[in-house]
């Protein structure tokens, strides 16, 4: 039996009990130094049921993230660096949001209604994860609250007309909810004034055996997605929609991250390893199980669900001796990514057969849904 069936039962999406509630839920707020001028803030939030997350309003960047291990013990299961400065010099995107538009945009190029535009190019040719200053890299307004009896922060953005070339002013929100039954809600929307590009992701780099305990190879990963979107040399997607099958893409039952992994040797300009897009089995706009990750080390187990088409695997290939948190040193594979997201470079496969619209027009909202759920046994 694959492990998404073995705890799919019980992945509820929403808690609406109110004897479930956990009574010592909490939330607490302090500063924690300056970006741009401005004092940035650290959040904690804690379940009341053994997980407990730190949050920051630079980049909505969730900083440490705590569930309990098969013994109860507390993991902090996401990497991270250890200041508010170490993130502004060199963030890889840790646990941010990625926007306004993720992923990448071949050439920093798209025509919306006719009208082309050049949004700025930060990665070699291409524009990446919203360009050289997206919304991982600014000052969001976070405020923190107890709903129904679990603890939250919404994080708000205006980001302007223009912003790293990109049309309309696009409003954004973020918010991050943990409930009782150790689920990480991430809740992403966004409107504009303006036909624009929005397709945002969270980006954590997840490693369940511990922040610091080595390479992610060995856990295990199960992908509900008979498809990806092939990429060219410089990864960018070819608008093709291919299945997985015979290829080392192919985690419909779950697997060892690295199993497969040698298939897909380092060439002079890439490290190697799985950074590609998945295309998740079932309906676009509903929620549904879209990955499951297991360590076998702590018997931690994470069910990501979203409403996205696609989900980026990114198994840490550039992670080059970074230093991180509590003296850990981030090297390859050392953790990994799964983003829910439309597919890579929409914007340039409008109209072509199953790829998504994400052109946000006014009168529209953007809403992206991701529920992390974490059991252990």
């Amino acid at each position: 039996m694959s492990i998404l069936a073995t705890i799919l039962a019980g992945a509820t999406m929403t808690v609406t009990s109110q004897a479930q509630q956990p009574a010592e839920a909490s939330f607490s707020v302090v500063e924690w130094g300056t970006v741009d001028g401005r004092p940035a803030h650290l959040w904690t939030l804690d379940n009341g049921k053994g997980m407990r997350m730190k949050v920051t309003d630079y980049g909505t960047i969730i900083t440490e993230l705590h569930v309990p291990d098969r013994a109860g013990k507390p993991v902090d299961v996401v990497l991270g660096r250890p200041t508010v400065q170490d993130y502004v010099e060199r963030t890889q995107y840790f646990g941010c949001t990625a926007g306004r538009c993720a992923n990448r945009i071949g050439k920093g190029r798209f025509t919306i209604d006719g009208k082309a535009f050049q949004v700025t190019c930060n990665n070699g040719p291409n524009c990446l994860h919203g360009g050289a200053k997206g919304f991982d890299k600014v000052m969001w307004e976070g405020k923190a609250s107890l709903e129904q009896g679990m603890p939250k922060v919404v994080f708000t953005y205006t980001s302007k007309d223009g912003e790293e070339g990109f049309p309309g002013t696009v409003k954004a929100t973020v918010t991050y909810t943990l409930t009782p039954l150790n689920q990480l809600l991430v809740d992403m929307s966004a409107t504009t004034d303006a036909p624009t590009v929005v397709n945002l992701a969270h980006h954590s780099y997840w490693n369940l055996s511990g922040h610091g305990s080595g390479p992610v190879l060995d856990h295990e990963l199960q992908l509900v997605a008979g498809s990806f979107t092939p990429v060219d040399a410089a990864l960018i997607t070819t608008g093709e929609i291919k299945p997985v099958d015979g290829t080392p893409l192919d985690f419909r039952t779950a697997k060892l991250i690295g199993r497969d992994i040698g298939q897909l040797p380092a060439t002079k300009d890439d490290p190697g390893g799985f950074d590609h897009n998945w295309c998740v089995d079932g309906t676009p706009g509903t929620m549904r199980p879209a990955a499951v990750l297991r360590s076998p080390v702590t018997g931690i187990t994470m069910l990501v669900s979203s409403n996205q088409p696609g989900i980026q695997f990114y198994s840490g290939n550039f992670l080059d001796g970074i230093p991180g948190k509590d003296g850990a040193i981030y090297r390859k594979h050392d953790g990994l990514c799964l983003e829910t997201q439309a597919y890579p470079d929409s914007v340039n496969k409008q109209g072509k057969p199953g790829w998504p619209n994400v052109v946000l027009r006014p009168g529209e909202r953007y809403d992206h849904r991701m529920v992390h759920r974490f059991t252990a046994e």
